[in-house]
């Protein structure tokens, strides 16, 4: 989510969202985020049959998913800079052709390693139109329509979200995997149609300072060291001179980003807000808490498919409980954290969030849907649903109201770089590398500890969370309930796709 603009150059009065303007411009910001949404639940049921036209190996599967998160999560915070100082329908404009001209890249790859790099570009896609799609709402309807635009975009959003597993199984099925990437083009062409047809321009007027080029390439270029050598060490490979090189480069490059961001007048990041404890405390818990959920949900469409014997279309499918419970309840659990305050959702949905990711550990050959994966399903989305509410209004409530904007950026983007950090390391962790997911019974014993490994993170930020969160007072809860109700929604609806 990208930082609001306390003002706008817009027009004067903002869009009513019941003109036919109005309505327009929701249809671009849903179908633009959509696109980059979709996307990356429907990879995941993809990888299989990638791994099988490509002969590629576990770690190549691993660039797949890691190549796209790099560069959305190194670029997304310097993406809605861009927007505000140089407008956010045009940088929201550039960043769907963007995906669209990559996700043609993507769809004919003639090898893995091209798939990746065209990956890697569809992340800077996404990375340019996620924060413009709800700043554009933001900055454009007026004020009293404004929470209603947030609401219905989180709504239509939750379809999408609900939908994409579902499409990409069935297009991999039918079809081929190459599909997922395709139908990203007619969405992509009618976004670009209605955005310079209906959107309104709209710019922060206080950001005059630069854009933080140099913070975006540092981090970007420190998560790929890091993520190289996390993904090319294991195996006996922790020695190689370019594993070695990768992780110190990496690891140095992010402390020059740190320094870096202290130094500079306009950081991409802001350092001072981190200044607040209970700030610090959130992004810590989110980023132990996603490490897990990323981690888990890479590996287990791989089982469902290779060890269970699914299809894509079943294993595509098999979530859908969790967008359906977060859906019903996420609303009621912002409600009743802003009555008694986050601490305690907290501290026990992250506990049940890793209960379910450990009864993974049931599903083996057999797959028996009932009595295998939805038990782990259904606790996993109760978890998911009592966390992310009181997660992301905890993060609001930790700063000044007109930080917020910035403040939900900085988590979500904490929350993407965890995934990518399991990603790349929870299948070594649990013995996997190189072919393993060809060999059902090696692949099998490594998801399995790989997701109590997952699970214990997952609790271990719940502890976290019962000894560092502190609950605010009831008026300033309320008020950011209310005012960010619909991105909290967006936000639950997004969890497991995060990664």
């Amino acid at each position: 989510m990208s930082q609001p603009a306390a003002t706008t150059s817009g027009p004067d009065s903002g869009l009513v969202l019941s003109s036919a303007r109005g309505r327009w411009v929701l249809l671009a910001t849903v179908l633009g985020s959509a696109i980059a949404s979709i996307d990356a639940t429907v990879v995941g049921i993809a990888l299989p049959a990638i791994g099988r036209d490509f002969h590629a190996s576990l770690g190549a599967l691993q660039w797949v998913v890691t190549g796209y998160t790099l560069t959305l999560a190194g670029l997304l915070l310097m993406a809605g800079a861009l927007g505000d100082k140089y407008g956010r329908k045009k940088v929201f404009v550039i960043g769907v052709g963007w995906f669209a001209v990559a996700s043609l890249l993507c769809g004919v790859a003639p090898s893995v390693g091209f798939l990746i790099g065209a990956r890697a570009l569809q992340g800077v896609g996404a990375a340019l139109l996620t924060p413009g799609s709800l700043a554009i709402l933001e900055a454009v309807f007026r004020p009293e329509d404004r929470g209603k635009a947030i609401g219905a975009w989180s709504g239509f959003s939750g379809v999408g979200t609900a939908v994409g597993p579902f499409l990409g199984g069935w297009l991999v099925a039918a079809a081929s995997w190459r599909w997922i990437f395709a139908i990203n083009l007619p969405i992509a062409v009618v976004v670009i149609a209605v955005t310079l047809r209906h959107v309104p321009e709209s710019r922060d007027p206080a950001a005059t300072g630069p854009v933080d080029l140099a913070g975006g390439a540092l981090v970007t270029l420190g998560l790929i060291g890091l993520t190289y050598g996390l993904i090319q060490g294991p195996g006996g490979h922790w020695s190689d001179p370019l594993v070695l090189g990768a992780l110190l480069s990496g690891l140095l490059l992010l402390a020059v980003f740190v320094w870096w961001e202290r130094r500079t007048p306009s950081p991409m990041l802001p350092l001072n807000l981190f200044a607040s404890g209970q700030f610090t405390s959130a992004n810590v818990v989110t980023f132990v808490v996603y490490g897990g959920i990323g981690g888990a949900l890479f590996l287990l469409p791989i089982q469902l498919q290779e060890v269970s014997g699914y299809t894509a279309l079943a294993s595509g499918t098999a979530l859908l409980p969790v967008t359906a419970i977060t859906l019903a309840l996420s609303q009621r659990s912002g409600a009743l954290a802003a009555k008694i305050g986050p601490r305690l959702q907290m501290s026990v949905g992250p506990v049940l969030v890793g209960a379910g990711l450990g009864l993974f550990t049931l599903i083996t050959e057999s797959g028996n849907y009932v009595t295998e994966v939805l038990p782990g399903v259904v606790v996993f989305g109760f978890g998911l649903a009592v966390t992310v509410a009181p997660l992301t209004s905890t993060v609001l409530a930790a700063v000044p109201a007109e930080h917020a904007g910035m403040a939900s950026a900085v988590n979500n983007d904490v929350a993407r770089a965890a995934a990518l950090i399991a990603v790349a390391l929870l299948p070594a962790a649990g013995g996997l590398t190189g072919d393993a997911y060809q060999h059902k019974d090696v692949f099998s014993a490594g998801f399995h500890t790989a997701s109590l490994i997952a699970g214990g993170l997952c609790v271990a930020g719940g502890l976290l969370a019962a000894v560092t969160i502190r609950n605010p007072s009831r008026a300033r809860a309320t008020e950011v309930a209310a005012a960010r109700h619909g991105p909290l929604l967006a936000c639950a609806l997004d969890a497991p796709s995060r990664g």
